[in-house]
């Protein structure tokens, strides 16, 4: 299996299609609040952003494919003079003792550089480092920041806790390696993509519970956060385009290992229903009007804001989920881009 290199950054920003069982795995919608009928939902796609739609078919994900996805081949890692990835293992969370961890060390004869605690997408059923590769190392040169982006274990094989495990011991590896690495300890950041920004937010939320492993700054690019999302049909027009409803129901019923359920979820597992958000890091979270993961972002940053988080948003209008790795050049994308990447540099003062 073999796709051109924006379907498969499509991929690693959870762009999949999951087939989903329309008489038993769809959720009902919502009592006294019926979808409302959007006829042409392309229309409200920022123009830029249509016409790669047109060649991204649906993906229908499921047991018996999962394994041939996970199998496709990612663009390599640029070549010489790029800042090259190193593999290393770590001990990961509980059960995992072989961890691997990509490191990208864009001066390593330099000391007191920031870090950054990478975490992929996928829906937390697939995906790998390797999918946003390039960007990582264009951001640790531009930067001049370690970047460590983690190979954490995937569900319904490894259901919660086993990707936030292995993702709290690469930061936990990360601060104990602070020296060796070259890197102030007092200046980590975490960032993820959908999924893995959902993670990095998990992450973030037992280090300031544990008090033990300190993070400056966390980015969010249009996180999942809440697996209630999956219990509620959005309006026709949200979540239509790459990554929708029935899909988000699949990801986070193989992460849970059960369906999600409006009452409760396991301790940890979802950082939407966390009791608490003070004391967390300062926050820039993004995600596009059209994303199934809009509302749930929007109210995150809320409930930050009212803890007295310092909170920079960014909402891009007519934009659906991953847009800015699909489709770079828009300027709608380099504009969010530019957003993200200004806070991350702000909040490691190297900006």
């Amino acid at each position: 299996m073999r796709l051109n290199r924006r379907e498969l950054a499509a991929m690693s920003l959870s762009a999949l299609m999951f087939a989903a069982d329309a008489s038993a795995e769809t959720a009902a919608p919502a009592p006294g609040q019926p979808a409302p009928t959007i006829t042409d939902p392309l229309g409200l796609v920022d123009p830029e952003l249509r016409p790669i739609l047109d060649r991204i078919p649906p993906l229908h994900l499921g047991m018996d494919n999962l394994q041939a996805v996970r199998g496709t081949q990612f663009p390599p890692a640029l070549p010489l003079p790029a800042i090259q990835p190193e593999d290393r293992f770590i001990a990961g969370g509980e059960g995992n003792s072989k961890l691997r961890i990509v490191v990208l060390d864009p001066a390593p004869e330099r000391s007191a550089k920031p870090a950054i605690l990478h975490i992929h997408g996928g829906g937390l059923v697939v995906g790998k480092p390797e999918v946003a590769i390039q960007e990582l190392q264009h951001l640790s040169a531009e930067l001049g920041a370690v970047v460590v982006s983690v190979d954490y274990r995937l569900a319904p094989e490894y259901p919660f806790p086993a990707g936030l495990n292995d993702a709290y011991a690469a930061l936990a590896w990360l601060h104990g390696s602070a020296e060796e690495l070259g890197i102030d300890p007092q200046r980590i950041a975490v960032m993820g993509e959908s999924a893995g920004a959902g993670l990095a937010a998990a992450v973030s939320l037992r280090a300031r519970d544990r008090k033990e492993l300190p993070i400056r700054f966390q980015l969010l690019r249009y996180p999942m956060l809440d697996d209630r999302t999956a219990l509620r049909t959005p309006p026709a027009h949200v979540g239509t385009f790459i990554w929708n409803w029935q899909s988000n129901l699949f990801g986070w019923t193989s992460a849970l290992g059960r369906k999600p359920v409006m009452d409760d979820a396991p301790a940890e597992a979802v950082p939407a229903r966390a009791t608490s958000f003070g004391g967390l890091p300062s926050t820039w979270i993004g995600v596009g009007t059209l994303d199934l993961f809009a509302q749930e972002s929007i109210g995150f940053a809320a409930r930050l804001m009212e803890a007295g988080v310092p909170v920079e948003m960014s909402v891009a209008p007519g934009a659906y989920h991953g847009f800015d790795s699909m489709v770079p050049q828009a300027r709608i994308s380099a504009a969010f881009a530019a957003s993200w990447k200004s806070a991350l540099g702000r909040a490691l003062g190297v900006d």
